[in-house]
């Protein structure tokens, strides 16, 4: 973290010399900052580690995930600019005012410069590089982030699950981000109280399915429908929403999948022949395009030849639940848990 340096003209005023470097102003903030659990330090994904002796001031985050993360935290006062940004009514309505006044530094990927030049002391990244997600340009190097003052961070529910070792079948990679981020912010209270919520109710769906075995909880599978219908994208067992699925009472047919995302084809998906479908549609800013586009995926499904004689398709088991809900990590991950084991499950989840 950049060094705090704080010496003006008012101490020729009101302070003793004492106050502009060392001595009891030092030892006040060293108190400070010990009393709100610093020095603090966090890992990427490779296991390298960033120490913070203080909160950082102002942060800039990689897309709209990590930007609502910190809102949840407390923290949203600090964002200084943002990639990917919220689209209209994607953020729960308590922190629109606040999301629509976060600087746009990149519509998709922050362009390299404007991120070393943001005059930012954090960067939040839910990416586990700029290139893979189609950057402008290379990702800054770790000497360039450290020469530019900026700490960086990643949310590694998300930004590590294509490296993780073993299938993620419940929300604890979730928790731990919140946590973590919230010991690097400062708002550590806040975040056992989040992740406090979320458990509550991942517990009382646990609690609930306790007793249906593996082979009764339903085949389900997650269609993006906005990834294109010409082949079909999977899910795989390292994405949140293989977690998601799982935690809610579901088997999800690509949980066979290593990885996070991968493309499949249309008969590998007739072969699983699931129970129900989720209509994965991203959210278009409006309860009307919303249900437009819920309308158009369930009635491709209804009429291409290769699904509609589909299990799901015939019965009209479609949950419409928006993509971003189900496949980016975050507080409100244990609110789809929630919904789709109601739906799922409707006689034990209530």
């Amino acid at each position: 973290m950049r060094p705090r340096a704080w010496c003006g003209v008012l101490a020729v005023v009101a302070l003793s010399a004492t106050a502009c470097g060392g001595g009891e102003s030092k030892k006040s903030d060293d108190a400070g900052a010990a009393k709100a659990g610093f020095p603090v330090s966090v890992s990427d994904c490779a296991g390298a580690k960033t120490t913070f002796d203080a909160a950082p001031k102002r942060i800039v985050t990689s897309n709209a995930a990590a930007l609502e993360l910190l809102m949840w935290l407390g923290a949203g006062d600090k964002v200084a600019g943002t990639g990917f940004p919220p689209g209209k009514g994607t953020v729960p309505q308590q922190f629109a005012d606040q999301a629509a006044k976060v600087p746009v530094l990149g519509k998709k990927v922050i362009p390299k410069e404007k991120l070393l030049g943001s005059g930012a002391d954090l960067y939040v990244d839910s990416f586990s590089s700029m290139k893979n997600m189609g950057g402008m340009g290379m990702a800054p190097t770790a000497e360039e982030f450290k020469a530019a003052g900026i700490s960086h961070v990643y949310l590694k529910s998300t930004a590590c699950a294509s490296m993780s070792k073993a299938a993620r079948t419940d929300l604890s990679g979730v928790e731990a981000d919140i946590e973590e981020l919230g010991k690097v912010t400062g708002t550590s209270a806040r975040a056992t109280e989040l992740v406090a919520g979320m458990r509550k109710k991942t517990d009382a769906v646990r609690d609930a399915l306790k007793d249906v075995p593996d082979a009764k909880r339903p085949s389900y599978f997650f269609f993006d429908y906005d990834a294109g219908t010409k082949q079909p994208m999977a899910v795989c067992n390292r994405q949140v929403a293989n977690a998601v699925i799982t935690q809610a009472g579901a088997r999800n047919v690509f949980a066979d999948c290593a990885g996070d995302f991968k493309p499949v084809d249309w008969e590998s998906v007739v072969a699983k022949n699931p129970d129900w479908i989720q209509l994965g549609v991203r959210n278009r800013g409006s309860e009307e395009a919303n249900r437009k586009a819920f309308d158009e995926a369930a009635d491709f499904l209804r009429t291409f030849p290769a699904t509609k004689d589909l299990k799901a398709v015939k019965e009209g088991h479609f949950l419409r639940i928006g993509s971003e809900r189900t496949t980016i990590a975050g507080v409100r991950s244990a609110d789809t848990v929630r919904e789709i084991a109601h739906t799922v499950h409707p006689d034990r989840v209530k």
